[in-house]
């Protein structure tokens, strides 16, 4: 009959046991530990990422200051239209004047050999 309480008695230690490895497998020191163990094996792949973001983010920020340069350009562009419509007005205005002078000074010129007829000199 002993066996059976001897097996009991087993039982019961071993569970114990079991329940005493659970608990210190699980206390928070432990859990610390792991974590501890974990954040040192990710923090060169962590750091790697924020290092490589942080390059990204100054590849962004060139371009899209490049970007908005070249709207800005673009813009100051087309605000300049108003100024070479007017410049291609006056030139266009200075050329027909140059064409009435040059027109006047042909009439101016040819009035008075007119008045002298060619062998008369």
């Amino acid at each position: 009959m002993e066996e059976p309480e001897m097996q009991l008695k087993v039982k019961k230690v071993t569970d114990k046991f079991t329940e005493s490895m659970y608990v210190l497998a699980n206390e928070p020191s432990v859990a610390l530990y792991r974590l501890q163990e974990h954040v040192r094996r990710s923090l060169p792949e962590l750091a790697q990422h924020k290092s490589d973001m942080q390059s990204w983010e100054e590849q962004s920020q060139g371009a899209i200051y490049t970007v908005e340069y070249a709207c800005s350009a673009i813009k100051s562009m087309t605000d300049s239209s108003v100024y070479f419509k007017s410049i291609d007005s006056l030139l266009k205005h200075a050329i027909a004047m140059k064409d009435q002078l040059n027109a006047a000074q042909g009439r101016s010129a040819v009035a008075p050999q007119a008045k002298n007829p060619p062998g008369s000199s």
